[in-house]
């Protein structure tokens, strides 16, 4: 089968590179703008890394063998190594570090979906050694501001809250709390009301959890009822703070929901996560995740030391699945201005001496005639490709130019 890509794996041809490069390009103009400076890490890591402590399971990772003993894997995700990188190569820079990125990511599909997708393209952010209602409210107006440029239509918000979703699950025995996390997690309401519950207020928290989702200040009464622990509260605040805040901030609502049963694929968030949502001919598409994760970069610290940190990616191929209905992407390949072709073995020279000076003096693509073709043939090749301009070059340094219509 070497005919075809493996299963997983896909080409992209020219149109949906142009297409993929200028939501790229709009993304980290924004982040710029923001004040983030791009950086570049490796795409092979050592395992150790990829795992962020244990928070990123093995079987997600695809991983590589070499004649060391060192066990390597591709980068599932970007933020484990931007702390890596943070926190052992910029020691030296001052804080916050606001880093952006541009990247492809690999993953390992779920056990039984063979030839599910393996490489994914991310652009996305990190504000690292920062915490607070501030760090965060940049966060979510920044992503907002993204999807907002990129004019993606039926976007919104999905907000969550690790530490107090932890705290609402704490009453709950240590093996039931996984199995009712992992009922959130995928959403899974009839697992969820099957579970053996030591009484029934428990199962009635579990249910309620299920739910606690909706508009910001109706999830936020329902919360304000329960019986919260020290963290709970403190969690409780914060994130009423937040709302508050960006709601207050940005220049319009933004379509916000609120939900506590939202829980991440990569268990290192410990403050809100998010999920940005876009909806096209009736689907609706993960844009987009992040979160706050304050003991991420201690994991790689030297000496161990934690320090905040916050950040979101956006899946570029989701993001071009939203636009393509719009009239918001490039419909074509950047067109040739100037064909330029040699009449006669004798002007080939001074073909490839012209182009070279039109690509000189001029913001121009130019291309050139590669022979075997008559005049007819050439006009037709230059009118379907969209060429605008044939340069002529007869023997010695003339130059004949028609402009097509």
């Amino acid at each position: 089968m070497i005919h075809q890509p493996p299963a997983g794996a896909r080409d992209l041809l020219p149109l949906e590179v142009v297409q993929k490069a200028w939501i790229n390009d709009t993304l980290q103009q924004v982040f710029g703008q923001w004040g983030y400076q791009r950086i570049v890490t490796s795409t092979i890591e050592r395992l150790d890394t990829l795992k962020a402590g244990g928070a990123i399971e093995d079987n997600t990772v695809i991983q590589l063998y070499n004649n060391s003993s060192e066990q390597l894997g591709l980068r599932p995700e970007l933020t484990a190594s931007v702390a890596r990188a943070a926190v052992t190569r910029m020691t030296d820079t001052s804080y916050p570090q606001r880093l952006c990125y541009r990247a492809n990511v690999f993953r390992n599909p779920p056990s039984g979906h063979h030839g599910r997708q393996l490489e994914f393209y991310q652009a996305g952010v990190e504000l690292l050694f920062s915490g607070g209602t501030l760090a965060d409210a940049e966060i979510l107006l920044l992503v907002a501001n993204c999807l907002q440029k990129l004019q993606i239509p039926n976007w919104y918000l999905i907000l969550g809250d690790a530490g107090l979703t932890r705290s609402l699950l704490s009453p709950f025995p240590d093996g039931l709390r996984q199995e009712v996390r992992h009922c959130l997690a995928t959403l899974d309401f009839v697992e969820l009301d099957s579970l053996s519950y030591p009484d029934e207020e428990l199962k009635h928290r579990a249910i309620l959890l299920f739910n606690l989702r909706g508009k910001p200040e109706d999830v936020l009464s329902k919360v304000g009822v329960l019986s919260l622990d020290e963290t709970g509260k403190h969690c409780l605040n914060n994130l009423k703070s937040l709302i508050e805040l960006i709601n207050h901030s940005a220049s319009y609502k933004l379509p916000l929901t609120l939900d506590l049963s939202l829980i991440q694929t990569f268990d290192y968030y410990t403050g809100i996560i998010f999920k940005a949502i876009g909806q096209t001919n009736n689907q609706l598409q993960n844009l987009g995740q992040g979160g706050r994760y304050d003991q991420l970069l201690g994991v790689y610290h030297p000496q161990k030391k934690s320090a905040p940190g916050i950040g979101f990616s956006l899946n570029v191929g989701a993001l071009h699945r939203c636009l393509l209905s719009t009239d918001v992407l490039p419909k074509k390949p950047p067109l040739i201005d100037y064909l330029v072709v040699a009449k006669s073995p004798e002007s080939q020279t001074e073909a490839f001496k012209y182009a070279q000076k039109l690509r000189d003096n001029n913001s121009v693509r130019v291309t050139l005639d590669l022979g075997d073709r008559n005049n007819e043939e050439i006009k037709n090749y230059a009118q379907e490709n969209g060429i605008k301009t044939i340069v002529w070059i007869e023997k010695g340094t003339n130059s004949i130019i028609e402009n097509l219509s």
